[in-house]
């Protein structure tokens, strides 16, 4: 039987780099008592405000949550937003020294104005535009220097089409850390989709593979699933295909094995962020392990944890070691 306080004891040893989007989840949370007399909306009264990290900083939120030391490589504005996102990465010990900052492009916001516990409206406040070419050699840079210094176990690349990951950025990000014998996953959008060859874990959901690869079965069959890696395979030639399945949990597939875990049952609440968790767990346990269906196994139930929160949430780690010993042993 596997000693999972040992495994996660020994998440300090693996060093991780997170490139990509990141970005600040603003809520506003208030109450509804009425309509406007103005249009026919919902009137927030405004009670609190509060800030997370979103999008990749939530992935380097997760794997710090695991005790990973955790390094993040992004561009971010000159502004007010990217004070605040810098200060809740340092609060929670990821290093933010490689992030940079460029006065052309504001720090992407998303804020969500929240009344009676479920959301009313978002507005997002971002430049989705590819980084500038001396801006795209300045974070490649970064990250060579970093590699050089830290040598990481692993790189996970977080696209959320905002511009940080250009094709020269992804390219150049996996070239090097294949010199460097560095594992990359990758947890995609549909913009780069297949930008990312020869990666290490590739983990897109079933309707962004099935919509990427023109593929009209989304079904969750074997047959279709081991079709789908098969299809991604010819484009992108990786190692392991990691899919989540939603409420039919994950797959993934590579050369020498097939593996399938249906999703634990939850109360749901927020399915916000739980991919950026998926892609977190399954990185730090395969790169420390090496152990694809292990990895696959705490990834889906670390997804389905944070699903029961509002809003982007790291994992709790004593909460997953708990799951992992009572339903993985």
């Amino acid at each position: 039987m596997r000693n999972y306080k040992d495994l996660f004891d020994q998440f300090s040893s693996v060093k991780t780099a997170v490139i990509g989007d990141v970005m600040l989840d603003t809520y506003w949370w208030g109450q509804v008592d009425r309509i406007s007399p103005e249009a026919p909306v919902p009137v927030v009264s405004i009670k609190r405000k509060e800030f997370r990290v979103g999008g990749a900083a939530n992935v380097a939120l997760n794997t710090e949550a695991l005790l990973a030391p955790t390094t993040v490589f992004s561009v971010i504005g000159k502004d007010d937003d990217a004070d605040i996102l810098s200060n809740l990465l340092e609060d929670n010990k990821i290093d933010t020294s490689y992030i940079i900052r460029d006065e052309n492009r504001p720090t992407t916001n998303k804020i969500r104005i929240m009344g009676r516990s479920q959301q009313m409206m978002r507005i997002d406040y971002e430049e989705t535009k590819y980084l500038s070419p001396e801006t795209e050699e300045k974070l490649i840079a970064s990250f060579r220097k970093y590699v050089a210094v830290e040598k990481p176990s692993i790189a996970i690349l977080e696209d959320y089409n905002k511009g940080v990951l250009t094709p020269n950025v992804i390219r150049s990000i996996i070239q090097i850390c294949k010199e460097n014998n560095i594992l990359v996953a990758v947890d995609p959008k549909s913009k780069n989709f297949f930008c990312y060859e020869g990666v290490d874990i590739f983990k897109p959901n079933m309707k962004e593979v099935t919509e990427a690869l023109h593929h009209s079965d989304a079904g969750v069959s074997d047959e279709n699933l081991r079709t789908i890696h098969r299809l991604l395979q010819e484009k992108l030639q990786h190692r392991t295909s990691l899919i989540t399945l939603s409420e039919n949990g994950i797959f993934f597939q590579n050369e020498q094995d097939f593996f399938r875990q249906k999703a634990f049952l939850r109360n749901i609440a927020d399915v916000s962020g739980a991919g950026d968790t998926v892609i977190a767990v399954a990185s730090v346990v395969f790169a420390l392990t090496k152990d694809m269906q292990l990895a696959a196994s705490m990834a889906n139930l670390a997804g389905g944890l944070v699903c029961e929160e509002l809003g982007t949430a790291a994992i709790k780690p004593e909460l997953l070691l708990a799951e992992c010993v009572s339903l993985l042993s």
